[in-house]
This record gives C-alpha cells, sequence and structure tokens, in this order.
C-alpha cells in the first residue's frame, strides 16, 4: 500500500462520484413536471459510472498495475452506482402511491434490489478466477447490467414527452410507476440467481468472426440508433430477460429428458 496505481484509482473514484450525484439528481424529483429532467440526469449518471467502470479495468490491465486493492475499491464503487444509486432511483421511479402499503412494498424491493447487488458483487469477489477463459460468462445478472435495466425506465420516464415515442405521457408515466419496483425485484432476484449470463464484451466483440456476424451487430447498432429513447430500455431488458427465457427452455427440457446442446458453465 506505500504505492498505488494514479490513473485506475482515479477512474473507479470517477465510478463512485457518478453514482453518488445520481442519487443527488434523484433525490430532487418531487413529482412534479419541472423535475422531470432529473431523472434524465440521473440515468445519464449511473450510465457513465458504468463507463468509468470499464475503463478503470483496461487502464490497469494496459499499465499492469492490477491489484488487490483496485479490486476491492472497484467493488466499493459498484456498491454506490450499482447498488445504492438504482434503488434510489426506484423509489422515486415507483412514487408516488396513495396507500401506504403500496409505498412500503416499494420501499422494501428498494432496499431488496440493493442488498441483492452487495450480495451478487460480494459472491463475485469471492468466486472470481484469475483464469482469462472463466471470465466469458457471469454466475447472475451482473449488477452494472440490472442498474441499467432501472436506468433505462428513468430514461423512458424523462422522456414522455417526446414525439418519437408516440405513447401517451399519462400511460408512459403510469406504466413506469407500476413497473419499476415489479421490474426491480426481478433484476434483483436474477443478480443473485444461477442464470448464465455472457460477457458481452469478451464473447461478442472479440476475436476473429464470420462477415455476417459484423452485418448483425452493425444491424443492431441500427436498429438501437433509430429506437433513439427506446434503444437503452431494448438493450438491457433484452439481456437481462432473453437469457433468462433460455435458462428456463433448457430446464425444461431437462425435465422432459431432451437432451439440448450443454450450456456453458457460468463463473
Amino acid at each position: 500500500m506505500k504505492k498505488i496505481a494514479i490513473l485506475p484509482t482515479l477512474l473507479t473514484l470517477g465510478n463512485a462520484v457518478c453514482g453518488f450525484s445520481a442519487i443527488v439528481s434523484a433525490s430532487k424529483i418531487d413529482g412534479t413536471a419541472a423535475t422531470e429532467v432529473y431523472f434524465a440526469y440521473s440515468a445519464w449518471l449511473i450510465l457513465a459510472a458504468m463507463l468509468f467502470d470499464a475503463l478503470d479495468g483496461y487502464a490497469a490491465r494496459l499499465s499492469k498495475t492490477a491489484s488487490n486493492f483496485g479490486g476491492e475499491l472497484d467493488s466499493l464503487c459498484d456498491g454506490v452506482s450499482f447498488g445504492a444509486a438504482p434503488a434510489f432511483l426506484i423509489l422515486r421511479l415507483g412514487a408516488p402511491w396513495e396507500p401506504v402499503m403500496i409505498r412500503n412494498g416499494v420501499a422494501g424491493i428498494a432496499v431488496l434490489y440493493m442488498v441483492c447487488a452487495l450480495l451478487r458483487l460480494a459472491r463475485f469477489n469471492v468466486e472470481n478466477s484469475p483464469d482469462p477463459a472463466s471470465h466469458r460468462r457471469f454466475k447472475g445478472l451482473p449488477s452494472p447490467a440490472a442498474a441499467g435495466c432501472v436506468v433505462s425506465l428513468a430514461v423512458l420516464r424523462s422522456q414522455i414527452a417526446s414525439e418519437w415515442v408516440g405513447l401517451d405521457p399519462v400511460f408512459v408515466a403510469a406504466l413506469v410507476k407500476v413497473w419499476a419496483p415489479l421490474g426491480g425485484l426481478l433484476v434483483a432476484l436474477l443478480m443473485v440467481s444461477r442464470v448464465a449470463y455472457p460477457h458481452l464484451t469478451k464473447q461478442v466483440l472479440r476475436g476473429r468472426r464470420p462477415f455476417s456476424y459484423l452485418m448483425r451487430i452493425i444491424l443492431a447498432g441500427f436498429v438501437l440508433t433509430w429506437a433513439r429513447e427506446l434503444s437503452v430500455v431494448i438493450l438491457f431488458w433484452g439481456y437481462a430477460v432473453t437469457f433468462l427465457v433460455r435458462h428456463l427452455v433448457l430446464r425444461a427440457w431437462r425435465a422432459e429428458g431432451v437432451a439440448p446442446l450443454e450450456e456453458p458453465q457460468p463463473h
């Protein structure tokens, strides 16, 4: 501990600063139309935290300064940005409910989300292997992806007046109000589940692939760009739900005695 890597550490701390700033922004939402812009501010700050989270690891590897200190600090910062910040955002997205029981339920789900995110991070630290080949799949939904699911709802909620969405703003607000706690509960449980999720940058973007594979990625990027406000919703919820459905289908096949292709083991 006499010397630490400056750039990776600053990037990691940038992750936590963005997460804390997202909480501050979300705290300014009071249910009026004038404060709806803070949904977007909070969402983009959490997305910025994801960028810092990705860059600090690359910086540490490129500079050959990876250390146990950096790994522990990264998990602590992730707990702020992908645990506490999305949980607080769930409270704001799910408000206001008049019945006290429902309000307490939303608060309970927000707390559960934060707890599951912390457990997910702790389990990853304990089970993480230094073997690069073991990092191709995750056991349970990664906490940044779960945070992205919550963030996507905040982006949608902040854009309810946009003509591109083409939906009644009141309907969108009511839909997000209902789905935020329910969806938050789903991704919270997925974080501590055994569902296998691929590491997208290591399985999709790395290595040599056929030319058609590149064209599919470009097409997917075009669709996400075309969808605009809905692109974040499609990206994160598609990732969370697609591999959950795949997991359930494989389990159903095994229960019926069908022998599907072997599912890679998550790490």
